[in-house]
């Protein structure tokens, strides 16, 4: 049996606020496999957030271990997390983070430009991506352009751009009407079905946790059950 993809050994992540010391995370032990939907629920400070973004490698643990791939990430410093991160992560966020000014090319070729891809590389990587998530025929409109669940498959054509293995996303669907929640839903489902993309997502939303082939419930830092969905999707 090959090993998880993702692999987390007593994760525990503590910071100071003010005199106090809070813990959002406790000793936490995770396995996700290669090529599986993850969705992660609890209320607002259970730590799912934290778990996100410690397994983007947006964010450092305090004590534990953190494996993804070949990578042990707590052992690295903050410029060689940046690094890494850079090829190995896609991050989709509720509310896009597109920048206004550029059209849809622009913004899923921008993780691109600090790398050592020619333009006729870069360009061919753009339409691949905008073709991946059914907007190739939208590549030169700016977000104002758009609908909402267009601007959302825009972040996700630029999140999937580099060809990362794992994509992190944090309520994508939050600020979704519930038709293009769905469709963004389907498309995370096929990168991982049809391109074996690792998706880890926070949700408060039932109906898209369980597009997730499996759910993990937060409270107070802890893992409190575990359901797995059988993949029954369209």
């Amino acid at each position: 049996m090959p090993p998880p993809f993702i692999q987390c050994r007593g994760l525990t992540k503590s910071y100071k606020k003010g005199t106090n010391t809070v813990t959002p995370l406790q000793d936490l032990d995770l396995d996700v496999p290669r090529g599986s939907f993850l969705a992660l629920m609890g209320p607002s400070g259970s730590g799912k957030t934290t778990l996100l973004n410690l397994i983007a490698g947006i964010d450092s643990p305090t004590s534990g271990t953190l494996r993804i791939g070949e990578a042990q990430l707590e052992r690295m410093s903050r410029s060689q997390l940046t690094k890494w991160r850079a090829t190995h992560v896609g991050y989709i966020f509720q509310l896009y983070h597109l920048v206004p000014i550029l059209s849809a090319f622009e913004n899923v070729e921008l993780p691109l430009l600090l790398s050592s891809l020619s333009r006729s590389e870069r360009r061919a990587r753009v339409q691949t991506a905008l073709q991946l998530v059914g907007l190739a025929d939208r590549a030169h409109h700016i977000p104002a352009e758009l609908s909402g669940g267009q601007e959302q498959r825009v972040a996700i054509a630029r999140a999937i751009v580099a060809n990362p293995a794992l994509l992190v996303a944090d309520e994508p669907t939050g600020d979704l009407d519930r038709e293009s929640a769905d469709s963004i839903l389907s498309l995370l489902r096929e990168l991982v079905a049809l391109h074996g993309k690792t998706v880890v997502m926070v949700t408060h939303d039932p109906r898209a946790a369980d597009a997730a082939d499996r759910v993990l419930h937060l409270e107070k830092g802890r893992l409190l059950e575990s359901q797995s969905h059988r993949l029954t999707h369209a």
